[in-house]
């Protein structure tokens, strides 16, 4: 066998002699080529060395990707957005010295005294390149950068060369302390943390420069073999017994005492939870807004700062305060939640909470209800129709509206006979008390009075988005029959408690470059916003949605509508009539929240969902943990105490009677029991016609004679009676006629 290989080696070394001899004799015969010839190869050699070799320069001027941070307001991490590496770059000043010695001590400790090189790395990666058959690279600091930085991963002799020359380069552009400062921050440290500050964050949940000595040698060990040694890998007690390893070697090289060392193998590490995205919803969509601005590059490359308007506490609160009730509502077919915090004034969202789990599977919990969930608002939609009747003077908060079988004929259309949510008519009630207590006959007359149309228009002012052609609607609308976006209510419903000023939902107070460049900033107390609504009107509305009184027929006196703490708040509900849609909105001047719960698919809820169960305990929780915050100065030093409705000087207060709403003939002998109200100064008192007269009665039932009824069979007498806006006959001392009221809506 060995004779064998030996003559095949032997017959290969004659076909290469004779291969070369042709050429040997070309050249011996030109002296004169020899050189070219020699430097042709050394030249050849180079290119095919360092032909495309990266300029060591770009090291610091290379625009490598930073992640884009949103903070809350007070500065906490919401979400980070990057491509595959987190990456926050940090001043080597910022950091304590342990964290810059640490990473010395264990990966080269004579980072300050070589040139580059390590004379003992050299040998044994010589060592085990020869002798191993094993190629392996030095273990500078400066040869690790270059190569993780400049150079691929790749392990051949031309990398090995590429890398010692760029080395030297490196040392000779660079001082020591840039070197140190490009290694922190662009370093793989396991997972996608690339740079000490990402690590600082993915393991402990803080910043590098907040890192004690413990933590940072514990982060030093985790560059040479990041997955080995990661505390949350599969082995996390090999990230203990490397820090250990690092504290030994900085006792050594004589940066800590071996007390200090002791101390820090003793102190508990606190490593951060691995938590789901916190506000993802709210975090989304804000990069959306970015992404449209700034193009998605720069957000997921370019190191974006966006202090957001969000308080990340009050989210959580928010967030928890959805799931809970959503979970103890699933008996009854509820399996969605959200809500939406603003600061009326400014626009700032506070909260934003768009499901009652992102990361639901029973329900789309990505899909965000508030931004994009169109539904039907139930009767949370009356306070617009009645500031738009206060307004152009067609009613007031007294005026007596009949709450009576009514069907309304439009032409070409099937009657509409709407009734209440309780299944009963209460006869001529005042429209403060037919808004308080959310009945539905009042909202349909009083939008038989607007108009749909010019309801319509005014509901585009306050800020709903989704109304469009009026064509579309009937007289419906008022209690529900068109879908709305949760956030565009709680735009109209902080025109309410801003006192008629709409102000623009904002999202975004600052953003800048990760070196601090402000590239945008929201001065929130100079946001003026835009007048839709007078003051007095505001404060009508406001006044009526805070006054329990006012709603407790059909709430009772104790409800989730009442906060503890905060008798100042106004607030609506809205349940839609097939229970697909549950709402609470309710303000002060300080905060609106809106809370809704209901099903992506629009599967009915059970009958026990109502205005005073369902989204108004989510609503209760929210309102009172935000007010509380905000009387203390959370959000703004102006913020102090309760915000009350504000009574303008252009409203007017009255006493009137409590049967009819109209002002007493004589203030001092009114000749009827009467209640205190409120008014625009231009139309006081219910501008109604009321008093005593002659009416035809049914014989049998003793109520108003149905006009079909023969002669015999009625009988006339005089009773009290008034007359709505619509001009429908109600009789105060009568039972209640069965037989519907016809009104002609064009």
């Amino acid at each position: 066998m060995a004779k064998k290989s030996k003559a095949k080696a032997s017959k290969k070394q004659k076909g290469l002699t004779k291969f070369f001899a042709p050429l040997r004799k070309f050249v011996a015969e030109r002296p004169r080529l020899k050189p070219i010839l020699v430097g042709s190869i050394i030249l050849g050699g180079l290119l095919w060395l360092f032909w495309g070799i990266p300029l060591p320069t770009s090291l610091s001027s290379r625009q490598y990707p930073v992640s884009t941070r949103l903070l809350d307001r007070n500065g906490k991490l919401i979400y980070e957005i990057y491509l595959d590496k987190r990456r926050s770059p940090i001043k080597i000043s910022e950091v304590p010295d342990y964290v810059k010695t640490s990473t010395i001590a264990i990966e080269d400790k004579d980072f300050y005294k070589h040139f580059g090189f390590s004379t003992t790395g050299i040998v044994r990666a010589a060592f085990n390149t020869v002798f191993r058959q094993k190629l392996q690279g030095g273990s500078t600091l400066t040869q690790q950068l270059v190569k993780n930085v400049l150079l691929s991963p790749e392990r051949t002799v031309r990398r090995k060369i590429r890398e010692f020359v760029l080395t030297l380069v490196v040392e000779i552009v660079y001082s020591k302390d840039q070197i140190l400062e490009m290694y922190l921050n662009q370093i793989p440290y396991g997972s996608t943390a690339y740079g000490i500050e990402a690590a600082s964050e993915l393991y402990f949940g803080k910043s590098a420069k907040d890192l004690s000595l413990a933590e940072a040698a514990l982060l030093a060990g985790l560059p040479q073999a990041p997955t080995r040694y990661s505390p949350f890998g599969a082995h996390p007690e090999n990230a203990k017994g490397r820090q250990e390893v690092v504290l030994g070697r900085m006792i050594e090289d004589g940066y800590i005492s071996q007390e200090q060392a002791d101390e820090a193998k003793k102190q508990e590490l606190k490593y951060a939870e691995v938590s789901v995205p916190k506000a993802p919803h709210f975090a989304l969509w804000v990069k959306e807004q970015l992404a449209e601005k700034y193009g998605d590059a720069v957000v997921e490359q370019g190191g974006l700062r966006v202090t957001t308007t969000l308080d990340l506490d009050l989210q959580n609160l928010a967030q928890e305060a959805v799931a809970t009730e959503v979970a103890k509502l699933k008996k009854l077919n509820v399996k969605n939640g959200a809500a939406i915090v603003t600061r009326p004034k400014t626009g700032e969202i506070l909260a934003m909470v768009g499901s009652k789990d992102y990361f639901a599977t029973d329900e789309d919990g990505k899909f965000n209800v508030i931004v994009s969930g169109k539904r039907q608002p139930g009767s949370s939609i009356k306070p617009l129709n009645y500031a738009l009747a206060l307004r152009d003077g067609k009613i007031t908060p007294s005026t007596p509206l009949a709450d009576v079988p009514t069907c309304f004929s439009v032409t070409g259309q099937k009657s509409y006979c709407p009734v209440n949510y309780d299944g009963s008519f209460h006869g001529a009630i005042q429209a403060r008390f037919a808004l308080g207590n959310s009945y539905n006959l009042p909202a349909v007359r009083v939008v038989a009075l607007n108009g749909v149309k010019n309801f319509i228009e005014f509901a585009n002012q306050m800020g709903i988005t989704t109304f469009t052609d009026p064509k579309n609607y009937g007289l419906s609308i008022t209690l529900g029959g068109g879908e709305v976006l949760g956030y565009d209510m709680a735009v109209a419903f902080g025109v309410f408690a801003n006192q008629g000023i709409k102000a623009p939902l904002v999202s975004v107070l600052k953003v800048e470059d990760w070196k601090g460049k402000v590239l945008e900033e929201t001065k929130v107390e100079e946001i003026e916003g835009d007048r839709v609504l007078s003051p007095e009107v505001s404060f009508l509305i406001s006044h009526i949605l805070h006054d329990n009184n006012a709603r407790s027929a059909a709430f009772g006196e104790s409800s989730f509508l009442n906060v503890r703490g905060h008798p100042e708040v106004s607030v609506k509900t809205g349940t839609t009539n097939d229970r697909r849609d549950n709402w609470t909105i309710g303000y002060t001047g300080h905060a609106v929240v809106l809370s809704w719960v209901g099903n992506n698919d629009n599967t009915e809820m059970s009958g026990a969902v109502s205005g005073v169960s369902g989204a108004s305990p989510i609503w209760n929780r929210i309102m009172r943990e935000v007010l509380d915050k905000a009387e203390e100065g959370a959000y703004s030093n102006e913020d102090e105490g309760h915000a009350w409705p504000k009574q303008p000087e252009t409203v007017a207060g009255a006493s009137v009677c409590a049967t009819t709403g109209t002002l007493p003939g004589d203030p001092a002998n009114p000749g009827c029991p009467t209640r205190f109200e409120y008014f625009l100064k231009e139309y006081v008192g219910a501008k109604i016609e009321a008093g005593s007269k002659d009416v035809v009665m049914d014989k049998t039932t003793h109520a108003l004679a149905q006009p079909e009824l023969p002669a015999d069979a009625t009988e006339v007498q005089n009773h009290p009676f008034l007359l709505d806006p619509l001009g429908t006959l109600v009789c105060l001392d009568c039972p209640l006629p069965a037989w519907p009221v016809t009104i002609s809506n064009p």
